[in-house]
């Protein structure tokens, strides 16, 4: 139990960290990765992507924990969380190896000029929108597993039942605004709020997690 509260908390820190050297878990398309910074400052590019590799790979390894810690309870519910933040990890893991390549199109860009240097920038384009789109799909997967145990916490009172309701209404909140935001992207004010409170949320969880578990 105190290990899961450690991985919420391990996953903020981490995500964070890699936005501090550079990485945009979610931005402007134009103004993410600039090729300049990258080529200037190939190791923050390195440093920042290595951090949200990391990242994804604790998810997993959070939805494992979980699914130990509380199966007892309800085992089809761990199922289902345990898969959904599974594949959210996944899913970013593997799209990671294209978003590497900008390192290399970064050096290219550095000397290029002309319809070289728009070419290669609008393989940075691609490769940017490609892990946009990843992302907002991982998070379809994302709302479902913290709906899962956030559910269980509320029927079972593991920790204090407004925690679990918090994660609930968080979840629809973001969910809805994920939707949304597909449907039309200039609508992103509700996602933005979700990810707040998700952020809340994971705070407040993984900080009771390690309290209860230590009480």
């Amino acid at each position: 139990m105190m290990l899961s509260g450690l991985l919420f908390l391990l996953i903020i820190i981490t995500n964070l960290a890699s936005n501090r050297f550079g990485y945009q878990t979610f931005g402007d398309l134009k103004k993410e990765a600039k090729f300049e910074e990258i080529g200037k400052y190939p190791k923050k590019f390195k440093i920042a992507f290595v951090l949200i590799l990391f990242e994804h790979f604790i998810i997993i390894l959070l939805a494992l924990t979980l699914f130990f810690n509380f199966k007892s309870y309800n085992l089809y519910l761990a199922i289902i969380w345990t898969i959904s933040r599974s594949t959210e990890g996944l899913i970013q893991i593997y799209n990671k190896k294209r978003y590497w390549g900008l390192l290399k199109i970064a050096k290219k860009y550095s000397t290029a000029f002309g319809d070289e240097k728009k070419s290669l920038d609008n393989l940075r384009l691609n490769i940017l929108k490609s892990k946009q789109s990843n992302f907002i799909s991982a998070q379809i997967f994302f709302c479902i597993g913290t709906l899962s145990y956030s559910i269980l916490f509320v029927i079972y009172g593991i920790i204090p039942v407004f925690i679990g309701w918090f994660g609930i209404v968080s979840s629809f909140i973001y969910g809805f605004g994920n939707g949304l935001y597909i449907v039309k992207t200039n609508l992103k004010a509700i996602w933005n709020l979700g990810g707040l409170l998700i952020l809340l949320f994971e705070l407040i969880l993984g900080g009771s997690l390690i309290y209860y578990s230590i009480i």
